[in-house]
């Protein structure tokens, strides 16, 4: 059974570990995930952000995701990655509808991500979940990241 915790400081390192592992393995790094993942309080915390863990019971830290906050109400929903021996255990369903269930309690006016066509279990997950296409975030935030080709709106009523 899976819990999920805050961001404290301590965790720093996995928020680190996790994204940097699943972002080598399929892109290059790039100086905006660079700066994120290895200053998530300044970077995310810091400016109105939130960051989860999924905690399993015998793996420890398996999981991280994000909101950082892009402006008044308006979130992007980022560094979403699981480690590599706990992918097939589901923590990624479960921690990404444990950060929509958080995100209930934040004035949440738009709540977006950004991510790679390549990327298609993460696709599929995000539209059994709610999120739908949308081409004016794109146009507003896909210039974010390099390998940004896919850009989607959480919609509650889906």
């Amino acid at each position: 059974m899976l819990s999920y915790v805050p961001f404290s400081s301590s965790l720093a390192s996995y928020f680190d570990t996790i994204n940097r592992e699943w972002i080598t393995d399929m892109f290059e790094l790039e100086a905006i995930d660079e700066r994120v993942i290895s200053n998530p309080e300044t970077e995310i915390i810091q400016k109105g952000g939130h960051i989860w863990f999924a905690l399993h019971p015998d793996l420890g830290v398996v999981g991280t995701c994000a909101l950082m906050k892009k402006g008044e109400g308006i979130f992007e929903l980022t560094k979403m990655g699981v480690v590599s021996n706990a992918r097939g255990l589901k923590v990624g369903e479960g921690l990404l509808q444990h950060v929509l269930a958080e995100s209930r309690h934040i004035a949440t006016d738009l709540l977006f991500l950004l991510t790679n066509k390549h990327c298609e279990a993460a696709i599929h997950l995000y539209q059994k979940n709610g999120f739908i296409h949308c081409d004016q975030v794109m146009a507003m935030y896909g210039s974010a990241y390099e390998r940004c080709d896919v850009a989607m709106r959480f919609n509650a009523d889906v």
